[in-house]
């Protein structure tokens, strides 16, 4: 293993992947419900159906690809060239997802909508897992790879902030460039997303070429791969592994729910003629917020107030309830200034913010308790579960939210034959609404509340008692 420490030069470079993958990944998540549902008209049912089952066989995939990357051998390593394939692929797939022929409708597009979200998920997967796996074939052992896989987790986290801060406003920017300002609102939107997605998917690429060109692996480099029954097996030996997977589970899902459906409640809840415009600030906020608990926010709580992980846990996760139970009764009120969903937009994104580089630090404090406990770390395979639970929560969500627009009637088609401007608030029943906002809220809070006592009553990994484990570690080499 060659002994030279990471420069600056890397730090940046494997950042930025984090960056453009999570941008993609991002997109994805938040808006392919939105852009097949309401801005084409697929069923919302069948939207859910095809996210929970594509994430669901994207996250059992992963192992598969794991072993492939495993056994290939080139000049340019295992790794390298897995991301390079992967991210072209995927870029090109992304595109063509949110390109949907003007020709499709009913049964073809949903059959359209299936085959591509799938196929996304495949070479997704394809990059994802060398990505993270190759970490120990360019670091150290220890401080050094602890450390760049924190650096990893909050430039993905603010990749996908970014998604969240410009995605609206590019889709109405360039649909109004390419389609032209005097069109039909479904219009803009269809040409906003296919040229958005296009410049996405570019970024995605030269961010990762970067990674590839300036990242050098160690050609002689293990790589652990787990199957699925490895990863529960893993899982039945570390009761700490399965108290913070559980809690990554009802956390992500919570978060992604609203995500899904955020953009719902301002087009016809809130935001009238302009919502494009309320949710625009919004999410300009909201995505401002989530960057700076990543850079400012956490380590302000961690090295200047000297809180305890643990600690800052249970405050995120008190602020994410407020800010939601805040956005519930400022839901039911008849304020029009969007500037008081600040407030509630505050907690709940600074909460998912903080929580993006915590659940990566327990995760890691669960491989030294299997050390400890069970005389092996499991790293790889514990590390793997993360993105398995990630993208099953994605799914869980996406299906959650799906099957609730399906049920409430929440849907744009019937109303895009119209020009842009139009107040979407006036094709809702009351009823739809109430419902919009009590399950983008109340869900959400229920499932933080879980998530809160599930952790504190299997959680036992204090500073105290992790000092105790990696002292009893240190023995044991």
């Amino acid at each position: 293993m060659n002994s030279k420490k990471l420069g600056f030069k890397e730090k940046v470079s494997y950042g930025l992947g984090a960056v453009g993958k999570d941008m993609v990944y991002m997109l994805s998540a938040s808006y392919v419900l939105y852009y097949f549902q309401d801005t084409l008209g697929v069923s919302a049912a069948a939207m859910a159906v095809i996210l929970l089952v594509a994430r669901i066989f994207d996250a059992f995939n992963d192992p598969i690809m794991g072993l492939i990357v495993a056994k290939t051998k080139t000049r340019l390593g295992k790794f390298r060239p897995w991301l390079l394939i992967g991210t072209a692929t995927n870029a090109v797939v992304l595109f063509l997802m949110f390109s949907a022929p003007p020709a499709l409708d009913g049964a073809g597009l949903v059959a359209y909508a299936a085959v591509t979200y799938i196929l996304w998920g495949i070479t997704y997967t394809m990059m994802d897992i060398p990505y993270w796996s190759m970490i120990p074939a360019f670091t150290e052992s220890g401080k050094e790879r602890e450390g760049l896989t924190t650096l990893a987790r909050s430039c993905a986290g603010i990749g996908s902030a970014i998604i969240t801060v410009i995605t609206m406003i590019s889709v109405k920017a360039l649909g109004k460039l390419f389609a032209g300002s005097n069109v039909l609102a479904k219009e803009i939107e269809v040409t906003g997303f296919r040229y958005f997605s296009a410049i996405i998917a570019i970024l995605f690429l030269v961010f990762i070429i970067l990674t590839v060109i300036n990242i050098k692996e160690d050609s002689t480099a293990d790589m652990k791969t787990a199957s699925v029954k490895e990863m529960f097996q893993a899982l039945l030996k570390n009761d700490q592994a399965i108290a913070v997977v559980v809690a990554i589970v009802l956390i992500n899902t919570s978060i992604y729910l609203t995500s899904n459906l955020v953009i719902y409640f301002f087009k016809y809840d809130f935001g009238g003629g302009t919502w494009h415009n309320s949710y625009t600030l919004f999410s300009t906020f909201g995505g401002g917020i989530q960057i700076l608990s990543i850079i400012l926010l956490y380590p302000f709580l961690r090295y200047v107030l000297k809180f305890s992980n643990i600690k800052i846990f249970h405050t995120a996760m008190t602020g994410g309830i407020i800010g939601y139970i805040t956005l519930l009764i400022l839901s039911f009120t008849k304020m029009t200034n969007v500037y008081l969903l600040f407030i509630p937009g505050f907690f709940i994104f600074a909460t998912n913010g903080v929580l993006s580089t915590l659940t990566t630090v327990f995760l890691a404090n669960t491989c030294d308790y299997g050390l400890y406990k069970n005389g092996r770390s499991d790293e790889s395979v514990i590390f793997s579960l993360q993105t398995f639970v990630v993208k099953l929560a994605s799914g869980v969500s996406a299906f959650i939210a799906g099957i609730a627009l399906q049920i409430f009637n929440l849907k744009g088609d019937e109303a895009q034959d119209v020009l842009e401007g139009f107040d979407y608030s006036t094709v809702v029943d009351q009823s739809s609404k109430v419902s919009l906002r009590m399950t983008m809220t109340i869900i959400p809070i229920i499932g933080l509340i879980v998530a809160i006592f599930w952790f504190k009553k299997k959680y036992i990994l204090t500073e105290e008692k992790l000092t105790e484990i990696s002292e009893k570690n240190n023995q044991m080499m």
